[in-house]
C-alpha cells in the first residue's frame, strides 16, 4: 500500500478514535498583519480531497467536510485556500497522534481562508487538514445551487446541482480553486431515499445511516482540477448504453422527459468512441453522465465523467426537434466531450490562457461531428463563428487571445467570443498551414506529453514543432505511411516554406499575444502582387496602432488557376510574382485564415463582375467571406458602400446557406439602425430591395421538412424574414397552419422546421399570444419552448413583452435562465426595443447578482441590447448609466466599452453612408417593401 493510503486511512480511523475538542484556539495573529494576494500561494499543494456534502432540499442549505491532504514545498505560518460565503464551524488539523483547532480568519474581498495554529510553523511535509462548513443553496446558477422543474401534473419539485467553473467551487466546499492545483477527490453524497445522487465517478456503494438517510460513496477520481468536480442530488432517471471501448455512458432527465434522451446517448457513445481513437488517447475513466439540467445558465459544463447541459441542448425528439435543433444538439455534445482531453486531461496552467480549453473544444466541435455525422453539413456554419469573432475584434476593446487576468470578474470575461470562436479560428488557420495530418500528430504530442498537467501557450506550439524529429511520441505508423520517412513524397501543400526548423511559436505568438487581426490590401499590376498588412481596427484609433505585425499564412487563387496557392506573409510590405497575368486574384481561400482582404486598384470591380457572371467559380465560403469582407471595409472607409452593394446584387442567383445568411447579416442590422432613427421611408426602401433580392428563394420554398439539413435551416430563416416583411406568399398560409393547429390544441404536428414562423405569425394577436403561452407552460419539449418564447418576443404587442420580461426575472412562468436571450430578442423588436433597455437599467443589480458580474449573460445582455443604437442621444444615455456604476455592480466591464464603441461605430457609419445609400436605393429600387 503507498505511503498516501497509509496515512489516509490512519486519518480516517483517527476521525473515529479522537475525541472532539470543545472550542477555537483565537491564536496571536491578527487578521491585519496577513499578506492577502488574488492568487494562491504555490508553495502548499492539495493531493487529495476526502468530501462529503449532505444538501437539505427542504431547507434549501447544505452541510458538510473535507479533509484535503497537503504537501508543504515551503515552510509557512499559515495555509491560505479558498472559501467564499461558507460558514466553517471547525477547523483541523489532523496528525497521528494529535488533532489541533485551526484558527480560521477570511478575506472576503479575496474569497479566501487562511489556517493556522498559536505559533505553528508549517514545516515541509505532508498534513491532512478537516474543515466543517454549511451554507444555503446558491439561489444563482454557480456554486451547488437549487433547481426546480414542473411536473405535467403542476407539482415543483427541487433538485441539486453544481456549476464550478470558473471561480465557484470554492463557494461549496473549502479548497484549492485554480486550475492548476490539481488532486484527487473521493466524494460522499447524503441524501433522502426520494433522490438519487451522481457524481463524476461512478458510485462504489450506498450505506444507511440514522435517520432513514442514504450515504453515495464515489470511487476515487483521476487528478484534476477543482472547477471539474461535480455532484447532483436529484429525481431523475436515465438510460445507458456501452461504447466499444467500453465506457458505461448514461443520459439523465427528468422523469417525464428521459423519452428524448435516446438521440444524446447515441450521439455521446459516437463521438467518444471517435476522440478516443482520433486523439489515440484512451478515455480514463469507467463512465461518461450526461445530465439534462431545469435550470441552467450556461449552455453546457465538461465536468470530468459528469456533463451538464441545458435541456433544450441535449433533449430531442425526432417529430418536435427542428434541424437546427439537431446540429445544435451535436455539437455541444461534441464540444463537452472533447474536453474530457482539451480542458480535464491537459488543463490551462491559469486562466489566462482559457482559449486553449475552450479555443480547442470549439474547434474539436466541428473537425469531429464533420466526420461522424457528415449529413449535418457542419463545414457551413463555421465561418460565421470567425465573422462573430471579427466583430469583437474589430473594436480597441478587443484582447488578446492570451490576455492577463486576475480576479473572478475578469475570469468569467475570458469566456467570451475572443477565447471561443477567435480561438477556434485561429488553430483552423493552424491546421490548413501545417496541414491537417501534422497538426493532428501535433496535438496528440501535445496530448501525451502533458496528460493530468496543465499547461501554457508555449507548450502547444512546441508540439507542434517539427513533428517528425520528435522522440517522445511513437511515430512508427506514419514513417510506415511515408509521412516522415521522405520529405519529397510530401504535396506542395504540406510545407510553406522549406526550413526544416519552422518556428510555430514565433508565428503563432502574433495571433494570441496581441490583440486584432491584420487587413490584407493585394493591389495586382500584371504578374506582381503588392501586399502590404496594418491592423484592422474601427473607430477614431485606427491609424495609431503601427506595431501592430502578424506572420500571416496568405491562400489564394485566381482567375486562371483554382489550385490553391500558398504564401507566408512575414513584414508588412511584400511582393508576389504570379506565373501569368490575371483577371482576378481571390485571396483568404474559403475564409481558412483569420484575416480581411481589399483588393485595391479594381480588384473589387473584377471580382464583383466575376460574382455577376458565374459565382459558382468561388466556393459558398468564398462568396460568403467577399460579402462580409466588402461590408466591413465600409465600416473604415476603405472601400463605398455602394461597391459593396453592387456585389450584393448578384445574391438574387444565390441559393447556399452560407453566402445568403451573410448577405442578411450583412444588410439587415443596416435597415436596423434605420429603426432606431425613425427613418421608416429609407428603411422600407432597403427592406423592398432585400426583399426582390431573394424573393426567387422565398418563392421556392415550401412548408415542409423537406431537404437537407442546410436547405431546411435555411427555410427558416428566409420564411421567417419574407413573413416579418408581410409577403403576401407566406402571411397566407402561417396563418392558415396557426389557426388549424389552435383548433386542434396543440395536436396538429407542425413541420418542425416551420414552426418558428407559424407561431411568430400567431404571436401577432392577443388571442394567439396567451395561446402560445398557455402551450410554453405545458409542453413537455424543450425545443418547443424554446420556439414558443422566441416567438412571444417577436410579437408587436409591447405590453405583452414588457410582462413576459417581468416573468422571466421570477423564474415562474419563463425559467430566469431564458432571461438574457428573451432580452435581446425584444431589443431587436422594432415596435418594442426601448423596453429592453428600461428593463435592463431599471433590474441591472439584480441581474448582476442573479448572473455574475463579467459572466456571459451579463456581456451579452450589455451588448446586444445596444448594439443596435444610433444616435447621440443614446449614446449619451447608455454612457451615462453605466457610468453611474462602481467596480462592485460593473464599472469597467470590457462589454460596456465594447458597447458604446459600437455605439459610436453606428453613428459614425449612418452620418457617413446614409446620402450614398439613399442615392443608390433611387438608382436601383423596384418598388417598396410589401
Amino acid at each position: 500500500m503507498s505511503r498516501i493510503m497509509l496515512l489516509l486511512l490512519s486519518i480516517s480511523l483517527l476521525l473515529f478514535l479522537v475525541p472532539p475538542l470543545e472550542a477555537l484556539n483565537p491564536g496571536n495573529t491578527t487578521f491585519s498583519s496577513l499578506l492577502w494576494s488574488m492568487r494562491l500561494p504555490d508553495s502548499v499543494k492539495p493531493l487529495h480531497y476526502d468530501l462529503l456534502i449532505h444538501p437539505n432540499l427542504t431547507s434549501l442549505s447544505f452541510s458538510g467536510a473535507v479533509q484535503i491532504q497537503l504537501d508543504v514545498l515551503q515552510e509557512t505560518r499559515h495555509i491560505f485556500l479558498h472559501s467564499k460565503s461558507l460558514e466553517i464551524s471547525r477547523a483541523l488539523l489532523l496528525g497521528s497522534r494529535y488533532q489541533h483547532l485551526l484558527q480560521v480568519q477570511e478575506s472576503e474581498a479575496f474569497e479566501q481562508i487562511a489556517l493556522s495554529y498559536e505559533n505553528f510553523t508549517f514545516s515541509t511535509g505532508l498534513y491532512v487538514i478537516r474543515l466543517e462548513f454549511s451554507a444555503n443553496l446558491s439561489e444563482s446558477f454557480h456554486g451547488f445551487y437549487k433547481g426546480t422543474y414542473r411536473t405535467s401534473s403542476g407539482e415543483v419539485r427541487t433538485l441539486a446541482s453544481t456549476q464550478f467553473e470558473a471561480t465557484h467551487a470554492r463557494s461549496a466546499f473549502p479548497c484549492f480553486d485554480e486550475p492548476a492545483f490539481k488532486a484527487n477527490f473521493s466524494i460522499r453524497v447524503r441524501r433522502e431515499p426520494r433522490h438519487i445522487s451522481i457524481s463524476n465517478m461512478p458510485k462504489l456503494k450506498t450505506v444507511e445511516l440514522a435517520g432513514g438517510l442514504l450515504e453515495d460513496q464515489y470511487d476515487v477520481t483521476v487528478k484534476m482540477s477543482t472547477y471539474l468536480v461535480a455532484f447532483i442530488v436529484c429525481d431523475f432517471l436515465s438510460i445507458s448504453r456501452r461504447s466499444q471501448h467500453g465506457v458505461e455512458i448514461s443520459v439523465y432527465t427528468v422523469p417525464e422527459k428521459i423519452s428524448q434522451a435516446e438521440y444524446a446517448l447515441n450521439t455521446a457513445v459516437t463521438l467518444l468512441d471517435f476522440y478516443d481513437d482520433y486523439f489515440n488517447i484512451p478515455y480514463p475513466l469507467p463512465k461518461q453522465d450526461l445530465a439534462a439540467i431545469p435550470d441552467f445558465q450556461s449552455g453546457a459544463m465538461e465536468n470530468w465523467g459528469l456533463t451538464t447541459y441545458r435541456e433544450s441542448g441535449l433533449l430531442f425528439d425526432p417529430e418536435r426537434s427542428s434541424t437546427s435543433d439537431k446540429l445544435g444538439i451535436t455539437k455541444v455534445i461534441a464540444h463537452e466531450l472533447a474536453h474530457q482531453w482539451f480542458g480535464n486531461l491537459v488543463t490551462m496552467q491559469w486562466w489566462n490562457d482559457l482559449w486553449l480549453n475552450e479555443g480547442f473544444a470549439k474547434f474539436m466541435e466541428f473537425v469531429s461531428v464533420n466526420l461522424t455525422y457528415p449529413e449535418l453539413q457542419v463545414d457551413d456554419y463555421f465561418l460565421e463563428k470567425c465573422f462573430t469573432a471579427m466583430g469583437v475584434d474589430s473594436l480597441s476593446s478587443s484582447h488578446p487571445i492570451s490576455t492577463p487576468v486576475e480576479n473572478p470578474a475578469q475570469i468569467r470575461e475570458m469566456f467570451d467570443d475572443v477565447s471561443y470562436q477567435k480561438g477556434a479560428c485561429v488553430l483552423n488557420m493552424l491546421r490548413d498551414f501545417l496541414t491537417p495530418e501534422v497538426f493532428k500528430i501535433g496535438i496528440i504530442r501535445y496530448l501525451k506529453k502533458h496528460s493530468y498537467q496543465n499547461t501554457v501557450n508555449s507548450d502547444l506550439w512546441y508540439s507542434l514543432t517539427n513533428v517528425c524529429q520528435s522522440d517522445d511520441l511513437d511515430l512508427g505508423r506514419l514513417k510506415e505511411d511515408g509521412f516522415c520517412s521522405d520529405s519529397k513524397t510530401r504535396t506542395s501543400a504540406s510545407k510553406w516554406f522549406m526550413e526544416d526548423d519552422l518556428d510555430v511559436r514565433e508565428i503563432m505568438d502574433t495571433w494570441t499575444l496581441q490583440e486584432g487581426f491584420p487587413l490584407i490590401t493585394v493591389e495586382v499590376k500584371g504578374r506582381e502582387v503588392r501586399l502590404k498588412q496594418e491592423r484592422f481596427l474601427k473607430g477614431a484609433e485606427s491609424a495609431n496602432h503601427p506595431n501592430f505585425l502578424w506572420k500571416v499564412p496568405l491562400t489564394y487563387i485566381t482567375s486562371g488557376s483554382s489550385s490553391v496557392q500558398r504564401f507566408l506573409l512575414k513584414t508588412r510590405h511584400d511582393v508576389l510574382y504570379l506565373p501569368a497575368e490575371v483577371e482576378w486574384v481571390k485571396f483568404n481561400v474559403d475564409m481558412r485564415g483569420y484575416y480581411i482582404v481589399h483588393y485595391a486598384a479594381g480588384g473589387w470591380d473584377a471580382l464583383i463582375r466575376q460574382l455577376q457572371l458565374n459565382h459558382t467559380v468561388f466556393s459558398g465560403n468564398d462568396r460568403a467571406s467577399l460579402i462580409h469582407n466588402i461590408f466591413q471595409l465600409v465600416s473604415i472607409g476603405k472601400v463605398p458602400l455602394d461597391r459593396a452593394l453592387s456585389l450584393s446584387q448578384y445574391l438574387s442567383s444565390e441559393s447556399e446557406i452560407m453566402p445568403v445568411t451573410q448577405g442578411f447579416s450583412e444588410l439587415v442590422p443596416l435597415y436596423k439602425l434605420m429603426e432606431k432613427r425613425d427613418m421608416a421611408a429609407l428603411e422600407n426602401q432597403l427592406k423592398g430591395y432585400l426583399v426582390n433580392v431573394f424573393r426567387r428563394l422565398i418563392d421556392a420554398q415550401s412548408w415542409s421538412d423537406d431537404g437537407s439539413v442546410s436547405e431546411r435551416m435555411l427555410r427558416n430563416y428566409l420564411l421567417l424574414f419574407a413573413c416579418v416583411r408581410r409577403l403576401p406568399a407566406c402571411v397566407g398560409p402561417a396563418q392558415r397552419l396557426f389557426r388549424q393547429w389552435k383548433e386542434s390544441d396543440g395536436a396538429l404536428r407542425l413541420a418542425a422546421d416551420v414552426r418558428l414562423v407559424v407561431y411568430t405569425e400567431g404571436a401577432r394577436t392577443e388571442e394567439g399570444w396567451d395561446f402560445l403561452l398557455e402551450k410554453h407552460g405545458s409542453t413537455m419539449y424543450p425545443s418547443e419552448r424554446s420556439q414558443i418564447k422566441a416567438a412571444l418576443s417577436y410579437s408587436p404587442l409591447p405590453h405583452k413583452l414588457e410582462w413576459l420580461m417581468e416573468k422571466g426575472l421570477e423564474g415562474e412562468i419563463l425559467k430566469t435562465h431564458e432571461l438574457p436571450s428573451l432580452i435581446i430578442s425584444v431589443s431587436k423588436n422594432p415596435t418594442a426595443y426601448r423596453l429592453a433597455w428600461d428593463f435592463l437599467t431599471a433590474n441591472w443589480q439584480k441581474l448582476v447578482k442573479k448572473f455574475d458580474l463579467g459572466s456571459s449573460a451579463i456581456s451579452r445582455m450589455v451588448v446586444g441590447v445596444t448594439n443596435q443604437y444610433s444616435t447621440q442621444e443614446k449614446l449619451e444615455e447608455v454612457q451615462s448609466f453605466f457610468g453611474s456604476l462602481d467596480e462592485s455592480t460593473g464599472a469597467g466591464l470590457r462589454s460596456i466599452q465594447q458597447a458604446l464603441q459600437n455605439i459610436q461605430e453606428n453613428i459614425r457609419w449612418m452620418d457617413q453612408n446614409v446620402p450614398v445609400l439613399q442615392d443608390w436605393l433611387n438608382r436601383h429600387s423596384t418598388g417598396p417593401a410589401l
